[in-house]
């Protein structure tokens, strides 16, 4: 099992490798810039400002990232950060938080821990937190520097148009909000389909207006199964996922691929590609033997506890702490969503690479 683990890392290595020396040339990015959205699958130190519990700015996240805590909510590097890396970053795309002068000109990660695409969802239980609209309201601010920064609007709408905009968001309107009756009426008020289909017309009304703003590039990520996140089992109390979860993650996912072909039909000179996480095996065979139990010793909402000492065997772990999972993992998705070439139902109808290439246009939407 050790050389097998030795062996698919090794492979993850090279092909990020060989990924910069194709695309990366002369310090030069695939995209000029990326914008993330989301919750603390992405967030970066956007929570570190706020009053809030949901924070991961304290060992033992970060142990195995370059500069220790930083807010991310797991050992090393997020999804993000990697699909930034493989695009051809050199630098991580910083918080909005903490963005100072031409670093906006690459991109802002808006994305907050326990946040969600409702307004009310997380902050019953993690007091405060930044919801997708809010961060678009953050976006704004951001590309009227950008409009300044480059002299004009045209030359920004032209600029923004080439960026990526990864939208990794919804969990937490299940495990923050749907599944906790006790603090909100929404299963009480919808069935699975009809909140997933909420979720998705609130959604969907955000990103066009990401897209007046010149967004062409969509990255759209569904659900993973929720169900199968430590912190689900042992709030379940028996062993197993909890289907229940899964199936209504799954119904949301499927209502946001409709969303893509949508989007893809109305919204000319534009390209939304959907993630399908699921496809992507996190088992023995990629070298994980620890499928359903936190690396760190978690509190009662998941995060680990403070100073304590995780699992030494990390890269066999799927989750660091009992929602978030480990760097290895998210090594493994990030590299099916940017190439699917190995995982072809990972993507559609492309994957990252292929949407980075694509070539957009201004006109907003078709008549």
């Amino acid at each position: 099992m050790t050389y097998e683990i030795k062996t698919w890392f090794g492979l993850f290595i090279v092909l990020l490798a060989a990924c910069h020396m194709q695309h990366c040339v002369n310090g030069q990015s695939q995209v000029p810039c990326l914008f993330i959205f989301g919750d603390s699958f992405s967030d970066s130190g956007n929570n570190n400002y706020i009053d809030t519990a949901a924070k991961s700015d304290y060992k033992p996240f970060g142990i195995d990232f370059p500069t220790g805590p930083t807010g991310r909510a797991t050992n090393g590097r997020t999804k993000a950060d990697i699909i930034g890396e493989l695009l051809g970053f050199d630098k991580f795309i910083p918080p909005f938080a903490n963005t100072t002068g031409y670093d906006i000109l690459k991109g802002v990660n808006y994305a907050s821990s326990s946040g969600g695409i409702r307004y009310e969802t997380g902050k019953k239980t993690a007091i405060n937190n930044i919801y997708l609209g809010l961060q678009l309201q953050n976006h704004k601010i951001i590309v009227s520097r950008i409009v300044a920064k480059l002299g004009g609007l045209s030359q920004a709408k032209d600029h923004l148009s080439k960026c990526l905009y990864y939208v990794y968001i919804g969990t937490n309107d299940y495990a923050l909000n749907y599944f906790q009756p006790q603090y909100y009426s929404t299963s009480k008020t919808y069935t699975p389909e009809q909140y997933a289909q909420v979720l998705i017309d609130q959604l969907s009304t955000y990103l066009q207006v990401l897209h007046k703003n010149y967004a062409r590039k969509l990255v759209l990520v569904g659900l993973d199964k929720i169900g199968c996140a430590p912190l689900s089992i042992i709030d379940e109390g028996k062993p197993g996922c909890v289907e229940k979860q899964n199936a209504a993650a799954l119904i949301f996912s499927q209502k946001l691929k409709n969303l893509v072909n949508d989007f893809n039909t109305r919204l000319i000179y534009s390209k939304t590609i959907f993630i399908n996480t699921t496809a992507i095996a996190l088992d023995n065979s990629a070298g994980f033997t620890v499928a359903n139990v936190s690396c760190c010793a978690t509190k009662g909402n998941g995060f680990c506890f403070p100073d304590t000492i995780p699992c030494n065997n990390r890269n066999e772990y799927v989750y660091f702490d009992g929602i978030h999972p480990t760097e290895a993992a998210n090594n493994l998705v990030a590299l099916a969503s940017y190439d699917s070439s190995s995982y072809p139902n990972a993507t559609y109808p492309m994957d990252i690479n292929r949407l980075a290439q694509f070539i957009t246009g201004k006109k907003v939407y078709s008549e």
